[in-house]
């Protein structure tokens, strides 16, 4: 399912950009198992991302938590708790 993925703040930065177009896996179904596949994909992934790292999440625009479902063509955005404007 090709998915935009993209990163806010702290994240942006320590990935080291602001979006992502991915392929994600089919039998990927929540937000919650999206992100962990995410901080799988590089060192930096894992430390923006893992499960040690407090997010804010959201879906198509929609703050979601870990249980929010997946769908083809969706948005996906992570970013910590508070952010700068």
């Amino acid at each position: 399912m090709p998915t935009t993925i993209r990163y806010f703040a702290s994240v942006r930065e320590t990935i080291g950009c602001a979006s992502e177009q991915l392929e994600l896996p089919a039998e990927l179904r929540t937000l919650g198992q999206a992100r962990q596949w995410l901080a799988q994909r590089s060192p930096r992934h894992a430390d923006a991302l893992g499960p040690q790292r407090t997010l804010r999440m959201a879906c198509n625009h929609v703050m979601a938590g870990a249980e929010a479902p997946l769908a083809d063509g969706c948005e996906l955005a992570f970013f910590p708790p508070v952010t700068g404007g």
